[in-house]
């Protein structure tokens, strides 16, 4: 599991590291970014995901369990964020980014990984996850920014409006919808989709290292620390227990472990932009806990696997 574990994430490093140094080299065009930001978010993983959730073979998939892991495991670090904000001595659009550096995650990390690990069911486990977490998280994420970003409590018809738009969130249902119903993808449609859902990989990879910025992170150690330990420790570990509570194993519940310790997505940033949250701090979370990841998502697949 260790070596296949680093032998999955060495691509994904270097991606990202390729996508640092074409960013800060100027070899593309700055305005570039945005522009492949948004191809993969609105066009390229929506593919993936309706494409993997349509075609996946779920017949050995525990769906159940692991959904009801995911989403519950989810449900309990929010409601710990939330009661222990107080605590945390923020205002509230800074909150709203360290709740959203605690639970949001980033796609791209996950599938890759899972890819590489568990090959063609990795896919079908990620698109899984992912149908779980999306939905979970957009709305939870948007919940929190409604009530405690600066951009004021917003109707619950914009809340509404907000998840009805999210393009992963459409995918994921039109996905499962067609799952559902047993439909097949159009023999002349389904190589495009495919090609596209593979074209999100390298390409998000390459946006995430481009994202980072470690001098927007220097600033705030405090709520980066604390947005990590609930996202690289204490979530993954509440992830075991219920694992153990719902009898998960196997491939399906590593995949959901490793799904609970990415770090943050980078499109948290634009949530926090649209909806009043503290955008330069979300920028600093998702460049540090990027790199955290590199250490801290290994360490928690290998060290919580044996008490799967």
């Amino acid at each position: 599991m260790t070596s296949l574990l680093l032998l999955a994430l060495v691509p994904i490093a270097i991606l990202i590291a390729l996508g640092t140094w074409l960013r800060q080299s100027g070899f593309l065009q700055e305005s570039f970014w945005p522009q492949a930001e948004k191809l993969g978010y609105y066009v390229l993983l929506p593919a993936l995901f309706f494409h993997s959730l349509a075609t996946a073979e779920l017949g050995d998939v525990p769906v159940r369990k692991m959904m009801l892991t995911l989403v519950l495991s989810i449900l309990v670090v929010a409601a710990l964020l939330i009661v222990l904000r107080p605590l945390f001595k923020l205002d509230g659009p800074a909150f709203t980014s360290l709740f959203q550096g605690g639970v949001r995650f980033n796609n791209y990390v996950g599938v890759s990984a899972a890819a590489g690990l568990f090959g063609a069911q990795g896919i079908a486990l990620a698109a899984l996850a992912n149908a779980a977490i999306v939905p979970t998280v957009n709305v939870l994420c948007v919940l929190v920014l409604a009530r405690y970003g600066s951009a004021g409590r917003l109707s619950l018809l914009a809340v509404a409006g907000q998840l009805v738009r999210n393009p992963l969130l459409v995918a994921c249902v039109l996905g499962m919808a067609a799952q559902a119903m047993e439909l097949r993808i159009p023999g002349g449609i389904e190589p495009v989709l495919k090609a596209l859902g593979q074209a999100s990989l390298p390409l998000g990879l390459l946006c995430v290292g481009a994202a980072l910025n470690l001098s927007a992170a220097a600033g705030w150690i405090r709520p980066i620390g604390l947005s990590s330990v609930a996202k690289f420790l204490i979530l993954p570990l509440i992830t075991l227990g219920f694992c153990h509570l719902f009898g998960l194993q196997g491939e399906a519940a590593i995949a959901a472990i490793l799904f609970q310790a990415l770090p943050t997505a980078s499109s948290s940033y634009i949530l926090a932009r649209h909806l009043g949250g503290d955008a330069p701090l979300m920028a600093g979370i998702i460049a540090a806990q990027t790199l955290i990841a590199a250490v801290a998502l290994p360490v928690m697949v290998i060290t919580l696997t044996p008490w799967l």
